[in-house]
């Protein structure tokens, strides 16, 4: 009888555990994230091609930085150019801030690579379904940028 017991109180844990991962995850539509290895030429861009199906949910867009502790600069000027399906485009310039006016870095990460997770647009919605391509370029005022490691993107649905 007990071992009956602890078998059905080992499933009872493994069914709150799975229930719990999973109502806590949120629908992420894209992940990804294009390595520069710490050079980042002005000319290059990072490209993201993303398939869309759903225009009716809300979704929340991240831009993620990852940089060493030897970046220059506090902030990072990011030229964004998204491709929409008919083949109109937007441009927009945007800054990200990675540390605070002290020097503090403003991201997550324990050693010498700082992660910067930073919401750019909450509760927006795919006007046209197809595939729509995402470019990042560095915007800083110098030709070649250091110790960026990579670029990124996140679409998740909105909560």
């Amino acid at each position: 009888m007990i071992r009956h017991l602890k078998k059905e109180y080992g499933l009872l844990l493994i069914i709150i555990g799975l229930l719990f991962f999973t109502s806590c995850r949120r629908s992420t539509l894209f992940a990804g994230a294009v390595p520069l290895n710490g050079v980042w030429p002005k000319e290059s861009a990072a490209k993201f091609v993303i398939p869309v199906s759903d225009t009716v949910s809300l979704y929340d867009f991240y831009v993620n930085i990852r940089h060493t502790q030897k970046y220059r600069y506090s902030n990072l000027y990011l030229f964004m150019e998204t491709l929409f399906p008919n083949k109109t485009y937007t441009r927009d310039t945007l800054e990200i801030m990675l540390a605070n006016p002290e020097g503090k870095w403003l991201g997550k990460g324990w050693g010498k690579i700082k992660e910067d997770h930073v919401l750019l647009k909450s509760k927006f919605r795919f006007p046209l379904k197809g595939k729509y391509t995402f470019l990042i370029w560095q915007g800083m005022r110098t030709d070649t940028l250091h110790a960026v490691q990579s670029v990124g993107i996140d679409i998740e649905k909105s909560k």
